[in-house]
């Protein structure tokens, strides 16, 4: 079952994320610091008319990596040849890519953690010398041959930086971690797609939705879509607060943005009293595999301050014990 919480796109997504997607700097939301950076190394790329240097993002999903990486390409008024790293499972599926790339073009390859060694092989000379080395034959006749590339740009994005092996990370010339949203940017990134939508939405109800969205622009905008559904079937041809209020209510996401896989897992780290919990016990309690609650349910919770993981295991925080109002036992902070 999927969560209208979830941080990870749906497929239904895509459409309307590519509608709502900013295609400019003054759209873009957030990020400013990254922003300002990029908006330097795109105009000194132009001046000396040259592809922008090989770029990573990296942070949780639905923070704006993609749209990024299309601004770019805007800005660079060049080609962008978008793929997933799961897509590209043999050699030849990056050299037909590579081959295929124009004088300046941008390729984004996203999960890009999830490359396959054999695969990232084949990188390294393309990112650095724009030249694949591709061998042909096996044992005694193998040879080598050389092949010449546009100077591209790659933009790498992935949620798991830590997965990205040193050779790989060290041939991008820009590294930059996104970062979760004020709910202030949530709002205003509400306002424009209310614009976009052609419905109103008040102040209050914008930061209503963006108090619940969990500092995430994906979900603010899922999360607006389905209050956008409440106000519809209502008559209401202004999103307010109330509408806004009842709709998330109903959604079953609370004032913080939890659902009841948050609140379950935070429960069970408050019955244990204090005592670390490791990540197969907690994913056996909920019924999750490990890797949704690393990758799904722990960065906001972290973020924010409600859980902490220790070397012995995952432990709430004070600011937990007070949200729901349980007594501590053995005080570790």
């Amino acid at each position: 079952m999927e969560r209208i919480v979830e941080i990870e796109k749906f497929e239904v997504e895509n459409n309307y994320e590519t509608t709502l997607r900013p295609n400019c700097w003054e759209e873009y939301i957030g990020q400013d610091k990254i922003k300002k950076n990029l908006q330097v190394f795109i105009s000194a790329a132009k001046k000396r008319d040259e592809a922008i240097d090989h770029i990573l993002f990296f942070g949780p999903p639905g923070l704006g990596k993609t749209t990024l990486a299309y601004i770019i390409a805007n800005k660079m008024e060049a080609n962008i040849k978008v793929t997933t790293a799961p897509m590209i499972e043999k050699a030849g599926d990056l050299a037909a890519i590579l081959t295929n790339l124009e004088e300046k073009d941008i390729l984004f390859i996203d999960e890009i953690h999830r490359l396959s060694p054999a695969v990232e092989e084949i990188l390294y000379s393309a990112m650095e010398d724009f030249r694949l080395d591709i061998i042909i034959g096996s044992g005694p006749a193998a040879q080598t041959i050389k092949i010449d590339i546009p100077r591209f740009t790659l933009i790498g994005a992935t949620t798991r930086a830590g997965m990205i092996s040193s050779p790989l990370r060290d041939r991008f010339g820009m590294h930059f971690r996104l970062h979760f949203y004020s709910q202030e940017e949530l709002s205003k990134i509400i306002s424009i797609a209310s614009k976009k939508l052609n419905i109103k939405c008040d102040k209050d109800a914008s930061l209503e939705i963006a108090k619940r969205s969990r500092g995430t622009p994906r979900i603010a905008l899922r999360l607006f879509k389905r209050i956008r559904d409440f106000a519809e079937v209502d008559n209401a041809t202004v999103i307010d607060l109330n509408i806004s209020k009842f709709g998330l209510d109903e959604l079953g996401v609370n004032e913080m943005g939890f659902d009841e896989l948050d609140v379950g897992f935070l429960k069970i780290l408050l019955e244990a009293k204090g005592k670390p919990l490791g990540l197969n016990t907690i994913a056996a309690a909920l019924s999750e595999d490990e890797v949704t609650i690393e990758d799904v349910i722990e960065p906001y919770l972290l973020a924010n301050g409600y859980i902490e993981r220790t070397a012995r295991g995952r432990v709430a925080t004070p600011k937990t014990y007070e949200l729901f109002k349980f007594k501590r036992q053995n005080k570790l902070f």
